[in-house]
């Protein structure tokens, strides 16, 4: 199989090559080109170094990076995969690192903050996951309620349960397919994370001899862990709300430079060092990192000092090795099997396959300890807290209709403390029992749907209010009336998110005790922070009676008068609307583009999940990451779709253009025609010609190939004695990995000559230098014929151009054999560097000893 990139009219990549770990290059080569930018800064944030370029305000969050020991743990769970698992992801990281100058070069916030590219480390991928995840599971949750019980009493500890304010969730569901028009089952759903630009899920199509799978990856690793569709199974995940990270109050005691820590066995000594955090615009950062038996001291202040112990850092297991299982799969039962060593995030997986295989489980490690462990801080020195092991089996369900996951009290209730309310769930169940067959088309009806199923608790309270005046008694009415829909379009749906906010914001006032830190890290102030606390739990604070002291039906009547008092209200999608968050706070739309209006449907608690906080703001800034609907029947049936588009590069085509399917709730097709990505190029010199490269054919051009590399002009390149045959081989290999391409240079439409190039990771080249981030190396043959005065000088001045400007490449290297002096002297006029002369071991035992040579993208675009 070839190594090629086809894209779609959306720009979706789709990458075959000769074999996984071909393919798993090319995958690591098309995210560095195409999200240089979100791969580079979730890098830093897992090395907990974005404040060097991003300045003091992501200082907090690189304290913490660094004193929760992520980039340790990501270094400790890459050296515990086995060799071959360690060989695929490092693939991947070798195409990052050939492709991030290039991808660098097109993503103007490199320029912007300054930041330059650094070669990745081989765990990069896990440190990512990591970080993106660390917080997935609402740790901080716990320092909230400890400090709820605090000023509020025990009684209290659960009075905010709700679904929190920064955790993650999805909608998902599974219709067998008794109940389909095709008689094969359908997965669909979609992640709701925050909405970033670029997003956190990427389209992608994989495919080599030993799979085919499409799916949503994401940024920065390998494969494609949470959405996926191979063709004959499909699966797809939620977030299982479990509760797998503790927090342990500690006591230290200090003897020198050496820390001790309390324990259930007494004082055992702690780890520690110093670290400095470099911040852009301010004054270095000196940290002290700290981990006990329990595991690092995320917070040590005058009010308190807490450790984090999480199953990556006690196991030094991350899961990685279900990555490339699941790319495999062809069966329920492979997918199974698969999650069975799945680590973090823990997960609810739904899946199906063609030969009526269903899957309804949940996957990853929990740990077996203490009920309290799970409500609040603990303390380190009880022995009561130590984790006792791990919990199991994991819960499952036999699937036997619709299958719904939607982060409710549902199959993972034993292994967590909050859970999302069921609104979602109840819907999307309603909805599935309304008709009896289901086709993948008609998906996006789900998806779409904006019934919120939480607005019958205000609306009762609003009922049961008296002594209102005429304007709030129409206001009411009105209310009452409503179909609860919350569409874009819809008054009504506005006045009853205005009359929550008023509540929420009178409700919160109630809880002023709660405002402050809470003696927490700037980090951890979305979860200390009572307004949102409020906003999200305002169902089970309006059914309280907890609260005697509060009125709660006084507060509505305040709120509703409020809303009435300042009637009309513009449509929900006036102030509803879409504000991706960007690291730089950088524009949506490039300078000239004209805007797309971003009011949304929906609400939290609807199918269609577009979040803002109720008490704060009606701008959404978390909803569906994507949406999917796979078919078993026919997988080419399938749709889904992005908030954003395929590229993170502000200004390219495919930065946005999902943008306005994602805002009607529709679908892409995830087989589009398809359009081959060649790196195609022409220049016109002034008194040359024009020149033109394309990439070659290894039988279309075949015989032209063979003519030239076994001319005898050609001696250097040691191909003369090689038969017809042989030379064929040779040129439908370097045709199938992405690490090698071949390509004819035209003049005026005559071929002239042959260009290959390589990546040095990749090839013996590699071995004899210090290969820098983005190389790229030249082998180049001009054709026999009559010999014209600064031939071949025009040529190279135009692959110059081809390197530097069109493919953005930092540095080529060369490496003639030392005896071809033509050949060193004429890159050496070029402009290239003369460096060591190295010998070269090539697979077949063959040696040359080459006089390497450099130019740089500076030095030629200077000359």
């Amino acid at each position: 199989m070839n190594a090629r990139v086809f894209r779609d009219a959306y720009g979706v990549p789709q990458l075959q090559a000769g074999d996984p770990l071909a393919l798993v290059y090319l995958q690591g080569l098309n995210a560095a080109q195409d999200r240089a930018w979100q791969l580079e800064l979730e890098r830093r944030r897992f090395l907990g170094t974005s404040a060097a370029f991003l300045g003091a305000e992501a200082a907090p969050w690189d304290v913490f990076a660094r004193q929760a020991r992520l980039a340790d743990t990501a270094q400790r769970c890459f050296e515990a995969l086995d060799d071959e698992l360690r060989e695929w992801n490092t693939a991947y990281v070798e195409g990052v690192n050939h492709a991030m100058p290039v991808g660098a070069a097109r993503a103007p916030e490199f320029a912007q903050t300054g930041l330059t590219t650094q070669k990745w480390e081989p765990w990069a991928p896990l440190g990512i996951w990591l970080a993106v995840h660390i917080l997935f599971a609402g740790f901080p949750s716990k320092l909230w309620r400890t400090h709820v019980a605090r000023h509020l009493g025990e009684e209290a500890i659960e009075l905010f349960s709700s679904e929190g304010p920064r955790t993650a969730g999805s909608n998902g569901w599974l219709i067998p397919g008794s109940l389909t028009s095709s008689g094969q089952a359908i997965i669909a759903g979609d992640p709701h994370r925050f909405i970033e630009s670029p997003g956190v899920y990427q389209q992608i199509r994989l495919s080599c001899p030993e799979y085919d799978v499409l799916g949503l990856a994401v940024p920065g690793i390998p494969g494609i862990a949470h959405f996926g569709h191979t063709g004959t199974v499909a699966w797809a995940i939620t977030n299982a709300m479990s509760d797998y990270q503790d927090l342990y109050a500690e006591q230290l005691r200090r003897t020198g430079s050496s820390v001790e820590a309390l324990g259930p066995d007494g004082w055992k000594p702690a780890s520690r060092h110093i670290e400095v955090i470099e911040v852009a615009g301010a004054d270095p950062i000196e940290i002290e990192v700290i981990e006990t038996e329990r595991g690092p001291v995320i917070i040590d202040n005058a009010e308190q000092t807490v450790s984090l112990r999480y199953p990556p850092r006690v196991t030094g297991r991350l899961g990685f090795e279900v990555l490339p299982k699941l790319l495999r799969a062809t069966t329920v039962g492979d997918v199974d099997a698969a999650l069975e060593t799945w680590v973090e995030p823990v997960n609810v997986v739904l899946a199906a396959d063609t030969s009526g295989g269903l899957l309804h489980r949940t996957a990853g490690l929990v740990p077996t300890r203490h009920e309290s462990n799970r409500l609040r801080v603990v303390p380190a020195w009880d022995a009561d807290h130590q984790w006792q092991g791990w919990y199991e089996p994991m819960p499952r369900a036999t699937v036997d209709g619709p299958a719904v996951m939607a982060n409710a009290r549902e199959l993972a209730a034993p292994m967590g403390v909050e859970f999302a309310a069921p609104h979602r769930s109840r819907r999307i169940r309603e909805l599935l029992g309304s008709q009896p067959t289901w086709s993948v088309d008609e998906m996006p009806s789900i998806h779409s749907d904006t019934y919120l199923g939480s607005a019958g608790s205000l609306l009762d309270v609003l009922a049961g209010l008296a002594d209102l005046s005429p304007e709030a008694v129409a206001l009411r009415t009105e209310l009452l009336e409503w179909d609860r829909r919350m569409d874009a379009s819809s008054t009504t749906a506005s006045s009853f998110a205005a009359v929550r906010k008023a509540l929420v914001s009178r409700l919160a006032d109630r809880f002023a005790v709660l405002e402050g830190d809470a003696g927490c890290p700037e980090v951890f102030q979305p979860w200390i922070d009572p307004l949102t606390h409020v906003s999200y739990a305002l169902e089970n604070l309006l059914g309280t009676d907890l609260l005697p002291e509060v009125n709660v039906s006084w507060l509505a009547r305040e709120a509703l008068e409020e809303v009435a008092a300042r009637k009309p209200r513009p449509p929900w999608g006036e102030t509803h609307q879409l504000s991706p968050l960007h690291m730089l706070r950088g524009p949506l739309f490039a300078p000239g583009e004209e805007p797309i209006d971003l009011g949304l449907s929906g609400d939290h608690h609807c199918v269609m999940s577009t979040s803002s906080l109720p008490g704060l703001t009606d701008v959404c800034i978390r909803g569906s990451a994507a949406r999917y609907a796979f078919d078993l029947a026919d997988r080419s049936a399938s749709g889904w779709v992005v908030p954003l588009g395929a590229s993170g590069v502000l200004g390219d085509p495919h930065h946005h253009d999902q943008l306005p399917l994602w805002l009607r709730g529709t679908l892409a097709p995830v087989h589009g025609e398809l359009t081959r990505v060649e790196s195609s190029f022409e220049h016109v010199v002034d008194g040359f010609g024009a020149v033109r490269i394309v990439e070659a054919d290894p039988d279309r051009d075949l015989d032209l190939i063979h003519g030239w590399v076994t001319a005898e002009r050609a001696g250097f390149w040691g191909m003369g004695h090689l038969s017809r045959d042989e030379i064929a081989g040779i040129y439908r290999f370097l045709d199938s990995v992405p690490t090698h391409h071949v390509y004819l240079v035209y003049l005026d439409d005559v071929p002239t000559a042959l260009l290959q190039t390589y990546d040095p990771q990749a090839d013996p080249v590699g071995a004899a230098y210090d290969i820098q981030a983005g190389d790229i190396g030249l082998h180049f043959l001009v054709a026999p014929g009559d010999p014209r005065p600064n031939f071949t000088g025009n040529l190279l001045r135009v692959l110059g151009q081809f390197f530097f400007v069109h493919l953005g490449h930092p540095r080529v290297v060369v490496d003639p054999d030392i005896r071809n002096d033509r050949a060193i002297d004429r890159f050496h006029r070029t402009g290239f560097v003369l460096g060591s002369e190295a010998k070269i071991t090539y697979p077949d035992n063959t040696t040359k000893t080459a006089q390497l040579a450099f130019l740089t993208k500076d030095r030629y675009l200077g000359g």
